[in-house]
């Protein structure tokens, strides 16, 4: 192994940059992904930033399987506009209006 090798990357461990709870959304700059566990503004948090996880979405959409999708920070929901709005990943699995959550797969920005 290469001597400069660090990890696989699957997860960062970094400072909250607010509040969060476990299987919460985590945006840092052009990371995005999902708290591991809780922690407190500026202390440390595994943060997943792979993988497929199901998280809320804004009821009244219909996302398509393999559409991009981002989150919107305000309403704390994974969306399909991007205007304003982070790059969060894929969609994994499809969910149409009146469904709560939806399948994401994380991407790295």
């Amino acid at each position: 192994m290469a001597a400069n090798y660090q990890s696989v990357g699957n997860h960062l461990t970094i400072p909250a940059p607010e509040l969060v709870s476990s299987g919460g959304v985590v945006i840092v700059g052009s990371i995005a992904g999902v708290a591991l566990g809780s922690a407190a503004a500026g202390e440390p948090v595994d943060v997943a930033v792979t993988g497929i996880w199901e998280l809320p979405k804004v009821g009244a959409q219909t996302l398509s399987l393999g559409e991009p999708v981002y989150w919107d920070s305000t309403a704390d929901l994974v969306t399909e506009t991007a205007s304003d709005n982070t790059r969060l990943g894929t969609v994994a699995k499809a969910a149409g209006p009146g469904v709560a959550t939806v399948a994401v797969r994380l991407v790295s920005i």
